[in-house]
């Protein structure tokens, strides 16, 4: 069933880059202020950075540290810890700032031809500027784009701007049944995205058409609102599912 808000039902739809993809758009690109670094958990034992979001309005020009997250590394976990609560006054309210989480704008070259979304590189989700305006016009909520310092190859180049959001809902324990607790200390989650997904319609927001989930930052998760303002205008080079919420 979908969620009931008032008087009506919400349905929500599981967004990504299409396989068959006619476009060509490829990026050589870097964040401007690099990323939290990865991290050596002495309670699970593990070494990972597996965050797949990035804030691209964090300006941290100002911030006296900033060289401390431009090399990749992992580190223990009581400096990965200082150095996520240095960052944190930068970034917006409710990251979860798992480590690799990424700051800064997009830098680097683009090359080929780019549709309304560019979905197809992790955790990097670009738009083209009249698609972002035209959405915004037609009332879908929550977007904020900043846009991608990209140097193009080709003449007449595409305007990309790039998403900012932030992790909101979660899998319903129905479609993960056999999921293990996360760890304590570090918060590693360690199972694979189901292949039959339900949200949890209780974790899910009233006031965003845009997000991804808490405990999959690399899944994109759009509401009813977005999905027919996407298709009343005609944007392209985006997978669209229905997602099931109980």
């Amino acid at each position: 069933m979908e969620e009931c808000r008032g008087d009506a039902f919400v349905k929500f739809y599981r967004l990504k880059g299409p396989r068959d993809s006619t476009y060509t758009g490829d990026l050589d690109a870097r964040r401007m202020w690099g990323a939290l670094p990865g991290l050596r958990c002495p309670e699970c034992g593990a070494t990972w950075a597996g965050a797949a979001t990035a804030f691209p309005s964090v300006d941290l020009s100002s911030f006296d540290e900033r060289e401390a997250y431009v090399k990749a590394r992992p580190e223990p976990f009581e400096e990965f810890a200082r150095l996520r609560e240095l960052v944190r006054p930068f970034v917006p309210s409710g990251a979860q700032l798992l480590p690799g989480t990424a700051f800064g704008a997009l830098v680097g070259i683009a090359d080929g031809t780019f549709g309304a979304f560019f979905l197809h590189l992790g955790g990097i989700r670009l738009i083209r500027r009249e698609a972002l305006e035209g959405l915004q016009a037609e009332g879908v909520r929550g977007l904020r784009g900043f846009r991608a310092q990209l140097l193009f190859r080709q003449d007449n180049p595409p305007e990309l701007w790039e998403l900012e959001l932030l992790p909101r809902g979660r899998l319903h324990p129905e479609c993960t049944p056999e999921r293990p607790p996360a760890c304590l200390l570090c918060g590693r989650d360690s199972f694979c995205f189901p292949d039959e997904p339900i949200l949890d319609a209780a974790s899910l927001p009233a006031d965003t058409d845009l997000f991804v989930l808490r405990d999959f930052e690399t899944i994109l998760i759009g509401t009813e609102r977005f999905v027919d303002a996407v298709r009343r205008l005609g944007l392209d080079d985006i997978d669209i599912r229905e997602v099931p919420v109980r």
